[in-house]
């Protein structure tokens, strides 16, 4: 029941994206088609629970050996290896999601999302399979925001606005507004599980 409680917590009420406004930079740029929200979103997820996968034990070995400063460094170093690995499947295996995903697919290694989740884990000091839970959580709501909005901004695409709206001004006006959407699940979610 916990680990169902910090999966629901991290993809409704925490959400990367639209609580903790972690990956912004792929949230709008990548949200224009749903299918290209999906494909990234797909790799996302993949790269969180894998970083998770690799950095809690190294992060335990580096804290039994007194180096916990290293931690950011070598979870990003970890992190820009498992997204050259996402990369290069992508390319042999899937090239029209691979061209589409264009320079968002590298932008991964610097997404704050998957450091923060890395690091929220240890903060929260979750075991590994909470860990990996929470991971899955955050890239599932990560999705959740990424499909939603790609919707949002598909029915704006033929509409027209005022010049002064078009462009990244309407982008952001809906999503404050897809933000504002998932404050009602905060109440749900505490009342079911007292978090």
């Amino acid at each position: 029941m916990k680990l169902f409680a910090i999966i629901l917590t991290a993809i409704l009420t925490q959400n990367f994206i639209l609580s903790k406004f972690l990956g912004i930079c792929p949230f709008l740029g990548v949200s224009k088609k749903t299918d290209t929200a999906v494909g990234m979103s797909a790799a996302v997820i993949f790269v969180m629970v894998l970083a998770t996968v690799a950095t809690y034990p190294i992060n335990s070995f580096l804290v039994s050996q007194g180096l916990g400063y290293l931690q950011t460094i070598v979870f990003i170093l970890v992190i820009a290896a498992l997204v050259q690995f996402v990369e290069i499947v992508l390319k042999k295996y899937m090239p029209p999601l691979y061209e589409s995903l264009g320079i968002f697919l590298p932008l991964i290694t610097t997404n704050c999302a998957v450091l923060g989740v890395v690091t929220l884990n240890i903060q929260e000091s979750y075991n590994f399979i909470e860990s990996i839970a929470n991971s899955l959580g955050a890239g599932l709501g990560f999705m959740l925001a990424m499909v939603m909005f790609s919707g949002v901004r598909e029915r704006l695409e033929g509409n027209d606005f005022p010049k002064m709206w078009n462009g990244l001004p309407i982008t952001l006006v809906a999503a404050a507004i897809v933000a504002c959407s998932f404050l009602g699940f905060t109440g749900v979610v505490e009342n079911i599980f007292g978090v």
